[in-house]
């Protein structure tokens, strides 16, 4: 078995250990102003989180690609997502803040320089990977940021332990193309789905909010091409989608995916966070059928360290 394989499988118990840091030094106090930063998933789960945060009104929050981070603009905190500690934009970031603005890093690794550089590391080293391809970390990265904002992870465990078993909604063999759609802070999700195909799978993929998708990208809806919203469903996007001949799915306890227009009502959908882990099993299958490894993926290395 692969070693992604069994990362994506331990994410329930990942989030569990994850859920009792969420009292640790350094993360966002309320009101605090406050930018998160990462590069490729870790971005992804920073604009899930920043979202989160100011849903709950517990203060400003922006996310940034860490090479991007306005150094002009004043925040009370910075923190860092790195499952490695060693990537090069966040310690060049790090390095630059030097003491200005309190930081915070969220990493695996608490031997590497961006734990040394940030005031403050919550060190997740039970979620670190020996897969490239990062899955458990980042979501239990996102699973120790919504406990801290006071979400009960319970229920959301719960749902993870049923994501990691459910029939797979996509075969390799009947879709060409996956599109996956978000609203609010599942933008983050569909955005780390797709690039986990893209990753894993060298599938074509994509990602948008799901309010936009009609603004354009729904032009390459077709039969054989599937649109697979996360969290709320906008009105009517469902009949859209089904007009085109592609297949549209979203999570739905008992019985796994479907056409939702198909489906009765009352049926709660799985948590977004849980539905990422269904994303992440479909990535790895689109690598096996192709005989690839999903475990190491071509152009890619564990932690981008620029000479």
């Amino acid at each position: 078995m692969s070693h992604v394989k069994v990362e994506i499988a331990s994410q329930p118990d990942c989030w569990l250990q994850a859920a009792k840091l969420a009292d640790a030094p350094g993360l966002p106090g309320r009101g605090e102003r406050v930018a998160v930063v990462g590069c490729g998933t870790s971005w992804f789960m920073a604009k899930a989180y920043a979202a989160l945060r100011e849903q709950a009104a517990l203060g400003e929050t922006d996310a940034f690609q860490a090479s991007e981070f306005p150094l002009g603009r004043h925040y009370d905190r910075v923190v860092a997502i790195t499952r490695s500690g060693t990537t090069t934009e966040v310690i060049q970031l790090l390095d630059a803040l030097d003491g200005r603005t309190p930081t915070t890093v969220v990493t695996a690794d608490g031997a590497e320089p961006a734990a040394a550089l940030a005031q403050h590391a919550v060190v997740l080293d039970f979620a670190d990977e020996l897969s490239v391809v990062q899955t458990r970390f980042a979501t239990s990265t996102l699973a120790l940021l919504r406990a801290h904002l006071g979400a009960d992870l319970e229920p959301i465990v719960a749902d993870g332990e049923v994501a990691v078993r459910l029939p797979l909604p996509v075969h390799p063999a009947l879709a060409q193309q996956i599109t996956f759609l978000g609203r609010g802070w599942t933008v983050g999700l569909a955005e780390e789905a797709a690039l986990k195909c893209r990753e894993a799978a060298g599938w074509w993929a994509e990602a948008y909010p799901a309010m936009d998708y009609r603004h354009g990208p729904i032009s390459i809806a077709a039969p054989g091409r599937v649109v697979w919203a996360f969290g709320e469903i906008p009105p009517g996007l469902a009949d859209d989608v089904e007009a085109t001949g592609a297949s549209f799915v979203h999570s739905r306890y008992n019985g796994g995916y479907a056409a939702l227009g198909r489906w009765g009502a009352g049926r709660a959908p799985l948590d977004p966070m849980a539905d990422l882990v269904v994303a992440q099993r479909v990535a790895v299958l689109l690598a096996t059928s192709q005989g690839l490894d999903p475990d190491h993926p071509r152009n890619l290395t564990r932690s981008v360290v620029l000479k």
